[in-house]
């Protein structure tokens, strides 16, 4: 299975790293497939600690992959690391195992500390939609335009009908950077 997470990470001088990740989960292991390059992946193999945060604000993944990574932080409980305030529930978990690849080496983790910080309300349809056009545009570079514009249409039709605010900021930021893409390509 694979859960739409938010993964801290930090570097040994206390740099904060937020990514949005999906993280796939087996009975008794957390598997973390960051790409190279990438900060995540630094941060994991210079402090082999991460924080998997579960959380319902849509804004933090939509704003991590279009330059809003200023999100509120507490200090984990178990590990050195940081927790995204608005989570409703964390996980800390540390490496025990790598498998390496040259593209997305496989971070085997386990958890050391999971915590419930508010109860799960459910999703609206917009915030699932949001989520979508995240990983679309996570993959701009890998898709064509083609078939990210008409996904994108489709889920266009759960954010008119479901989204609050939050979501309608969230996609607004997405929409404008596949809009500078798509601007980039003409050029």
């Amino acid at each position: 299975m694979i859960q739409e997470t938010i993964v801290t990470t930090q570097n040994q001088a206390g740099v904060v790293h937020i990514a949005p990740m999906g993280i796939h989960i087996t009975a008794d292991e957390f598997i973390i497939l960051p790409f190279k390059p990438s900060t995540t992946l630094d941060n994991l193999l210079e402090t082999n600690v991460a924080v998997l945060n579960y959380c319902t604000d849509v804004r933090v993944f939509a704003g991590c992959l279009t330059g809003r990574r200023d999100w509120p932080v507490k200090d984990a409980e178990r590990i050195t690391g940081k927790v995204l305030s608005c989570a409703l529930a964390h996980t800390e978990v540390k490496v025990i195992h790598i498998e390496e690849d040259n593209l997305r080496p496989k971070l085997y983790c386990k958890s050391v500390h999971t915590v419930n910080h508010a109860p799960f309300t459910g999703f609206n349809r917009a915030q699932y939609a949001v989520l979508e056009a995240a990983i679309l545009v996570s993959r701009l570079h890998r898709l064509p335009m083609e078939k990210i514009a008409a996904e994108l249409a489709y889920l266009q039709i759960a954010v008119d009908k479901t989204a609050g605010d939050a979501e309608k900021e969230a996609w607004g930021w997405l929409m404008a950077t596949v809009a500078n893409y798509k601007a980039a390509l003409i050029v």
